[in-house]
């Protein structure tokens, strides 16, 4: 025969499984919200002293406990969801030393933000992370081809490597006094005056242009380019360089480039002792006693729902019972359903209320209060003054 709840219990350190709260004094003591009122009521919800019901203290004191522990993690979980961009890369501690992020408030900041935005500029080459080499290839007469990751196999230990900026322009030469963008080969003075600009600098007047000057200028600018400027260019493809035009003497040709395992190693910048990912975020379990009264409400309904479930499992090892010229049908499977959807109940309520709280939603929230309240604002009308 299983055992029945005795009517009472009393609680003593060692009793729950894990001991997470017998230390707590609103846990183990005489609070409103201590074990053993919890068990009191719990074993009342379920049916006693009118109904029998097959569980003992120890039982009850480990549904608390799993509620209570069920609570803070759907918190902690909340937490660590909604601060983790700020989290990565902060300090765990170790030790006595040991980061505990419970119950502590965490303000964002743009720190993280910065590390992304410092891989953009890695590639943009106006800073980040990435080192920009220097490397230089002799030109030889005669010869418009060069592979540079020949090049790189020796001066990079075979490194893959990625040119990002070659050093071969047209020469300055007297061709820039032809100012390409004045057309007529006058300089900067007629520049400003086919503009309209006359003696005026372009900060002071404009004048507006029909479209079709737009495209003679394009190409005139093009003209221009094929007939004055240099014809030096380059073709890159692949770390292989053509150079344009075919070289008549000897040079050294200055390029810059980054080393590609460089730019893709994910582990830069990574030690040991931070917080990486969601598994090592430093939140342990709640203390109880912080725990406000909201909270402490839905552990308690939680909670049963814990006893319920666990109440159907010793039910449902017999399906019936016989008695004197019959057979009764115990309700396990019943109570096991019923608590299944009351748990699913309330983890989905306090999801919902946590995610209502998050700083995207407050922040949104605020956005609409300010609106509306422009709104309002706005339609109170001027006061009239009479002198």
């Amino acid at each position: 025969m299983e055992a029945i709840w005795p009517g009472s219990s009393s609680f003593s350190a060692g009793d729950t499984p894990y001991g997470f709260y017998d230390g707590d004094t609103d846990f183990s003591g005489s609070g409103n919200h201590n074990v053993d009122k919890f068990s009191n009521w719990a074993a009342k919800r379920l049916g006693y002293p009118i109904v029998a019901v097959e569980l003992q203290k120890e039982q009850f004191y480990a549904c608390y406990e799993e509620s209570i522990t069920e609570y803070s993690a759907q918190v902690n979980q909340f937490n660590i969801r909604d601060n983790m961009l700020a989290l990565q890369g902060q300090a765990t501690g170790s030790g006595d030393t040991k980061t505990d992020l419970t119950h502590k408030k965490l303000t964002p900041t743009i720190g993280r933000n910065i590390q992304l935005a410092e891989q953009y500029g890695s590639e943009a080459g106006v800073g980040g992370t990435v080192d920009f080499k220097s490397g230089s290839i002799q030109i030889t007469s005669g010869s418009q081809v060069y592979d540079l990751n020949a090049w790189a196999n020796v001066s990079e230990s075979g490194n893959s490597i990625e040119v990002r900026k070659v050093y071969y322009e047209s020469s300055p030469a007297i061709t820039r006094y032809f100012d390409p963008y004045a057309g007529t080969g006058d300089g900067s003075y007629n520049m400003l005056d086919s503009f309209g600009w006359g003696n005026y600098s372009p900060a002071i007047q404009f004048m507006m242009m029909p479209m079709y000057a737009d495209l003679l200028k394009i190409q005139a600018i093009e003209f221009n380019d094929q007939i004055r400027k240099s014809a030096y260019s380059f073709e890159l493809v692949n770390n292989k360089l053509r150079i344009f035009p075919n070289p008549t003497n000897n040079y050294k040709l200055h390029f810059k480039y980054l080393v590609k395992e460089d730019r893709n190693n994910t582990l830069q910048g990574t030690s040991d002792g931070v917080i990486t990912d969601y598994s090592n975020a430093p939140f342990n379990n709640m203390t109880f006693a912080n725990i406000n009264e909201v909270g402490k409400q839905w552990i308690k309904k939680y909670g049963l729902a814990l006893c319920k479930e666990l109440l159907g499992t010793i039910r449902s090892k017999y399906a019936s019972l016989p008695i004197p010229n019959a057979e009764t049908t115990l309700d396990g499977d019943t109570l096991r359903t019923e608590a299944a959807t009351e748990k699913e109940a309330l983890i989905t309520e306090l999801r919902e209320t946590l995610e209502q709280t998050s700083r995207k939603a407050l922040l949104e929230a605020d956005k609409d209060e300010a609106e509306f309240l422009q709104e309002k604002l706005s339609k109170v009308p001027y006061p009239i003054y009479i002198g």
